[in-house]
């Protein structure tokens, strides 16, 4: 399970998203998100969708890799379902058994809650991982955070944090995935028992699990104050990107959609968050 999260991970390419700026694809993922939770209807929903597929088509990733990396959200989104569907009442009663009713309205409600997880899931990943490579999305933040710096906020190191970060979140799967190996080899039982007796075997490799995530941080330290990393100030760029025509190509797709997503709200009489 632990191999198929693929957040934080970059897949080169030379698609028309990975040839788009860092700070075009922040900018459009910021949009997409506030689409998703301004839709309430089955028109929106319909457009959130179609935004998904042209992304996915645009990324010329393959559907098996984006798919494998839902697979750790199975349980959360099955949850969701479940719970939305069994506590949102309406007009028409589908299932009466004991005190347990589903409606048709609740019944939608669920399939509308996945949709908006699942797109959030996917827009996301694609524009702010699986295109985008760290370094370039480090200096894209620190680019879109260097007006804030008037104000004392320290842009550089927001971006590098947000960088190491991602950076990492592979590498302690990598590692948990070998401690997990480490305790089968010696005996260990993650998969029977009751729940409780699963989450108490998982102690083992939390605990070998933050002493490496630590010692890797303390490494990561070392290794910036030999080569006398002191924060961003007077730094300078070797590759200074800047927007160039498919950028604000995507800028406009991106305006487009969003003004598609207002007016068919307000054709609905349905304009809410």
């Amino acid at each position: 399970m632990l191999r198929d999260i693929t957040l934080g991970q970059y897949f080169p390419g030379n698609s028309v998203l990975h040839r788009a700026s860092a700070k075009t694809k922040i900018i459009l993922s910021v949009i997409a998100v506030v689409a998703v939770f301004l839709a309430v209807n089955e028109y929106g929903f319909a457009l959130i969708l179609a935004m998904c597929i042209a992304i996915t088509l645009a990324s010329r990733l393959s559907l098996k890799l984006i798919l494998r990396g839902m697979k750790p959200l199975i349980f959360i989104i099955v949850l969701t379902a479940v719970i939305n569907m069994l506590w949102t009442s309406g007009q028409t009663l589908l299932v009466h058994f004991w005190i347990v009713r589903i409606y048709l309205e609740g019944v939608i409600y669920a399939v509308f809650m996945v949709i908006r997880i699942l797109s959030l899931v996917v827009l996301t990943s694609i524009l702010l991982s699986y295109t985008t490579s760290p370094i370039e999305l480090t200096d894209a933040i620190e680019a879109l955070l260097s007006p804030f710096k008037r104000i004392g906020l320290p842009a550089h190191e927001f971006a590098m944090m947000m960088s190491i970060a991602l950076r990492f979140i592979p590498t302690l799967l990598e590692q948990t995935d070998m401690i997990i190996q480490a305790q089968r080899a010696r005996g260990a039982d993650f998969d029977s028992g009751s729940v409780l007796r699963r989450v108490k075997s998982f102690v083992p490799v939390l605990i070998p699990l933050i002493i490496s995530a630590f010692r890797r941080a303390d490494e990561l330290a070392t290794a910036m104050e030999c080569r006398c990393y002191h924060g961003g100030e007077g730094r300078t760029k070797l590759n200074i990107h800047r927007l160039g025509g498919l950028d604000y190509a995507l800028f406009a797709a991106g305006a487009g959609f969003f003004a598609l997503m207002a007016a068919q709200q307000f054709v609905h009489g349905v304009f809410r968050l």
